[in-house]
């Protein structure tokens, strides 16, 4: 039951329980009280008539009579008190009256038993030879229905405040049961997760707002344990970056350093000059190059950064990314294969996209076995390049979008290596690089956070002694506005 809807029946319930209570013990002394009151009554009438048998005698109302059996007959429980005809007090049992008494008061309510509070009254005329004497007034104590009317409001007080207590105590308890007592395990699940331990919480199988709280909060400590996990690996991806980087910046610096300072001999030929020169700008441009991919790499790892996507041909665009790469290729070794086949609108950030072939065929050339050629391809789903691995044919069919695909043949990759190659600083065997030579290993790892940010997917694929293929998928007939 919701805490909610649980209170609100507590509430209903305290207000009900004690109107209830007191109900009850009303209508069971008011039931007791009607039961006395018509047993009292025939007592008192009883013990009326006796008394009315002496008091209705005309000689006591006759001057200098003998009150004495009077007198005999009152006491604690009976008083009595006789008036002439014009009101004034003949005998009363209640020393404190005398006088006159008015005549309204005297004849009001004869033969009637009337009830009070704390005495039945009776009064009633004495007449002789048709003549009124004198009226007696008979008072009959109930001094029995007043210990038992006292008695029974003290058991009321006491009943009442015995209800009020046990409603009270049980609502404590309820309430400590139902909400404190949760309520302090959470918290103190809460402290001891602050302090760096992991909570396993029994409270979020509550079907209420603390088991949505405690959901809430075993969902947050997973979040929050998975983001101290991510925080850790990527703590420990930068530092072994840092660390890769300083010692592959330091080893063409220092190349630089030794062949500046060579360049200060002046017994070099002019040969050699423009040798070590030429050496230099080259471990120059190479420092340059992985700065650039370090700085790339940290400026997409930020979740404020997006790329500023601009709607363009796929033919026009494609055809033109894909071009002027034959030279490069070829200082390197390899002949290169250029295929385009693309139609439609894509969104793309121009110099990004660029980059990503840049980094791509960087790859390509690495690995690639010199001597044989590199295939390098745009086109939509369902269209394939003549060159093509076999392989790369399930992966062109797999959505509508345009395909852009970089490979080279050599060795491939197994498949240890596939799974991780987009990771950064990864980098597989160095022996199957050319001349061993080494990258930053963030190309990958750049090249697959540029393509999701044009909302695209990247995939290695490789054949082991065939060579190896980058899918890049992009969807077509998206804008600016809609990514």
């Amino acid at each position: 039951m919701k805490i909610k809807s649980w209170l609100l029946i507590t509430f209903f319930i305290v207000m009900v329980l004690p109107i209830s209570g007191a109900y009850s013990l009303y209508v069971w002394i008011n039931a007791y009280y009607q039961d006395k009151n018509v047993a009292e009554y025939f007592d008192k009438w009883t013990e009326l008539n006796q008394v009315k048998a002496i008091v209705d005698n005309p000689a006591l109302y006759q001057k200098n009579a003998n009150l004495e059996e009077i007198e005999e007959l009152t006491n604690g429980q009976l008083a009595i008190t006789l008036y002439t005809k014009s009101g004034f007090v003949l005998y009363s049992s209640n020393p404190l009256q005398s006088g006159y008494v008015w005549k309204e008061r005297i004849f009001k309510g004869l033969y009637v038993l009337q009830q009070s509070y704390n005495a039945f009254t009776y009064k009633e005329p004495v007449y002789h030879n048709g003549d009124l004497l004198g009226i007696y007034e008979i008072q009959l104590i109930r001094t029995d229905w007043v210990k038992g009317v006292e008695k029974r409001s003290w058991l009321v007080i006491i009943g009442s405040i015995l209800l009020f207590l046990v409603i009270y105590i049980g609502v404590i308890l309820l309430l400590n049961r139902k909400l404190n007592r949760p309520l302090r395990e959470l918290m103190h699940q809460m402290r001891n997760f602050a302090k760096g331990e992991h909570i396993e919480s029994n409270l979020s199988t509550r079907k209420d707002e603390i088991g949505s709280l405690a959901q809430t909060f075993v969902a947050m400590q997973h979040e929050i344990e998975n983001t101290r996990v991510s925080l850790k690996v990527e703590q420990q991806q930068k530092e072994m970056m840092i660390a890769s980087i300083s010692h592959d910046l330091k080893t063409p610096l220092t190349a630089i350093q030794a062949y500046a300072e060579s360049l200060l001999n002046n017994d070099l030929s002019q040969q050699q000059q423009e040798e070590y020169q030429q050496v230099i700008i080259t471990k120059a441009d190479r420092m340059k190059h992985m700065l650039e991919d370090l700085l790339m790499f940290t400026l997409l790892q930020s979740t404020s950064y997006e790329l500023e996507l601009v709607d363009v041909d796929g033919e026009e665009f494609f055809e033109m990314a894909l071009s002027d790469y034959e030279p490069l290729c070829e200082e390197q070794g390899f002949t290169l294969d250029v295929f385009c086949d693309v139609d439609g609108l894509y969104a793309v950030h121009p110099k990004q996209f660029q980059r990503v072939i840049d980094n791509l065929l960087s790859n390509a050339w690495r690995y690639g076995e010199i001597g044989t050629s590199i295939g390098l391809a745009a086109v939509k789903a369902g269209s394939f390049p003549e060159w093509g691995f076999d392989f790369l044919k399930p992966a062109l069919t797999k959505q509508e979008g345009m395909y852009m695909i970089v490979q080279n043949s050599g060795q491939g990759l197994p498949q240890k290596d596939i799974v991780k190659l987009f990771e950064p600083m990864y980098q597989a065997d160095h022996a199957r690089s050319k001349a061993g030579e080494r990258g930053t290993g963030l190309g990958l790892n750049i090249t697959k956070q540029i393509i999701e940010k044009h909302g695209g997917t990247v995939e290695l694929l490789s054949s082991e002694n065939i060579g190896t293929a980058v899918v890049c998928w992009l969807p077509p007939n998206k804008g600016v506005d809609e990514l």
